[in-house]
């Protein structure tokens, strides 16, 4: 910016302006540090800085974070066809950081949609117990909890599933129902044989009335948790690792979000996957780069129609 002196008086005002401006904006001095720095009245040098602002010598500029992230709600919401995206702000790439900001997200989200008489369908998982850990106190009535799929694991790893229905239990005041069943049985006979139960199937259908549906995602690395919990030897892991990029409700699906082992996908105890399609609230809630493409897979299967992630995931979701 140019400007035209006329007069030495000018001249030595608009190095006033300048001088104020930089005590002010640079130096972070406030209007009455300068007033006595530079022998003026509080009152001029509030003026000048007016003056600055409006003659062009200083201009504000906001960047705004969540301009940018606005816009790529938008995008996502257009790609995969989505009711609603809600991206996490996370400080760090790291896995424990972005949990907790999934949760948080997702717990007040709950908060927002969640009516009376309302039944919410659950999974279990890290992502599932963040969110469990930042429920606060509803006051609906008649809220009612149940698991979407099997809980009992087969080895000594943790899947957090009494961790988690213990704080929707006493966030909704209310009792879960859960599937005392392990999630992957040996065999379709014998799954089938045991879900037939009169006590199971009413949990079953409760999951099946549900017009909330939380879940997350799985990876196919050799840590992934469903890999560890025992239901599966390495032989079939290896062959998942292959023809899988993850699963939604462990339920194992391919890179565009089809069933990737029929077979086992029978002996799979929990909400079939289409019926994701049917909820009023399907809502997935996964992040790190590792879940990216079982995101993806998912949401191209279209068992979500609310996405909540963290703002690396989103970006990357968008260049997929």
């Amino acid at each position: 910016m140019q400007f035209t002196f006329s007069s030495k008086n000018e001249t030595k005002k608009i190095r006033q302006i300048l001088d104020i401006s930089r005590y002010y904006y640079i130096d972070g001095l406030s209007q009455l540090e300068i007033s006595k720095k530079m022998a003026l009245s509080r009152p001029t040098v509030s003026r000048l800085l007016q003056q600055a602002k409006e003659t062009g010598i200083v201009e504000i500029k906001i960047n705004d974070p969540f301009q940018d992230i606005n816009s790529l709600k938008e995008q996502l919401k257009k790609k995969y066809g989505l009711k609603e995206v809600i991206i996490a702000l996370q400080t760090s790439n790291d896995l424990e950081t972005i949990y907790d900001a999934l949760g948080e997200e997702a717990a007040r989200y709950l908060d927002k949609i969640v009516k009376n008489n309302d039944i919410i369908g659950i999974s279990w998982g890290l992502t599932m117990k963040a969110i469990a850990n930042h429920l606060t106190e509803s006051q609906k009535d008649n809220v009612k909890i149940v698991q979407l799929k099997g809980s009992v694991a087969n080895s000594q790893e943790n899947n957090y599933s009494i961790d988690i229905t213990s704080s929707f239990n006493k966030a909704f005041h209310t009792q879960s129902q859960i599937l005392p069943l392990p999630v992957i049985f040996d065999n379709a006979k014998t799954k089938e044989l045991v879900t037939k139960d009169h006590f199971i199937q009413s949990v079953i259908q409760e999951g099946y009335s549900a017009n909330i549906a939380l879940f997350t995602v799985g990876t196919t690395r050799p840590s992934a948790m469903l890999f560890r919990l025992g239901y599966l030897d390495q032989q079939h892991i290896d062959d998942l690792r292959k023809k899988s990029v993850g699963d939604v409700l462990s339920r194992f699906i391919t890179s565009t979000g089809e069933i990737a082992d029929p077979e086992l996908d029978k002996r799979t105890v929990g909400l079939p996957l289409d019926k994701l399609h049917e909820k009023p609230y399907s809502i997935l809630t996964a992040g790190g780069e590792s879940k990216l493409h079982s995101i993806h897979a998912a949401l191209l299967g279209g068992y979500a129609n609310v996405l909540i992630t963290d703002q690396n995931v989103a970006q990357k979701l968008l260049d997929l």
